[in-house]
């Protein structure tokens, strides 16, 4: 029964669709980012997968549902209590898969396997460092500024555990591409694909996705941009294919 979880003040559950569900609450939940980042990454059943700074889970679980748990998945996160969050939503599930490890991704011992992963994805902090207004909530600040990593420390960690071939995929604010773009290459990680998303066909990306992979050749390929909205403001075919399928009936 779902009431037999505990759940803290501010915290609901999240109904994903196919009997699974996320414990989310108001200092770890998620946004269309990550839909947009799961969908990117279009992890197959095969893939052994990794999410670092996984929050809440919602990337993983959406792993879960979708019944692509047939390969190991794994996540990271440093927060202690979205580690705890996330154990719960396993409990919720009767989860014995998903193997989350809790700690800093920039220490190499966190994690026991090397060249390993097919996949690796993060929605990573936007801001850098002291950039921006900072929230007064730690668990916000750590989510949104790159304070617990910034990009360097999510490619190189990306770097050791991807197999050669295996691939890395963000998201990020249109401003931070080249940064994100230099730190993949610097660590051996060739970007591949990115794609920019924008709220309409008129107006500038307030997203970009960008997939890259271990010892590629260099060669990239700009996608259509991914547009949110129509001209009368219902979304696009595209993002309800995307977004409205985390609540599969």
């Amino acid at each position: 029964m779902l009431t037999d979880i505990n759940l803290l003040d501010e915290e609901h559950i999240e109904d994903l669709g196919e009997n699974t569900y996320l414990i989310v609450s108001k200092s770890h939940t998620f946004g269309t980012d990550a839909l947009l980042l799961n969908d990117f990454a279009n992890v197959k059943q095969k893939d052994k997968a990794l999410d670092l700074g996984t929050g809440c889970g919602i990337i993983p679980f959406l792993w879960l549902r979708d019944k692509k748990a047939q390969s190991k998945r794994c996540a990271v996160e440093i927060q202690k209590n979205a580690c705890d969050q996330f154990c719960r939503s396993k409990l919720l599930n009767k989860d014995e898969t998903l193997e989350l490890f809790q700690g800093d991704l920039k220490d190499g011992s966190l994690l026991p396997y090397r060249e390993y992963f097919d996949v690796v994805t993060m929605n990573p902090p936007y801001k850098i460092g002291g950039a921006g207004i900072k929230n007064e909530d730690e668990c916000a600040r750590i989510a949104r500024h790159e304070i617990a990593c910034n990009i360097d420390d999510i490619t190189k960690c990306a770097a050791r555990v991807l197999r050669f071939g295996g691939k890395l995929c963000i998201c990020h604010r249109p401003e931070r591409t080249l940064d994100a773009m230099e730190s993949m290459r610097k660590n051996g990680i060739e970007p591949k694909i990115i794609r920019f998303v924008q709220k309409t066909g008129e107006t500038a990306p307030w997203l970009v996705l960008i997939n890259g992979r271990k010892g590629s050749v260099p060669g990239l390929k700009v996608e259509k941009p991914l547009i949110m909205q129509n001209a009368d403001k219902t979304p696009t075919e595209e993002i309800l294919q995307i977004t409205e399928k985390y609540r599969k009936a």
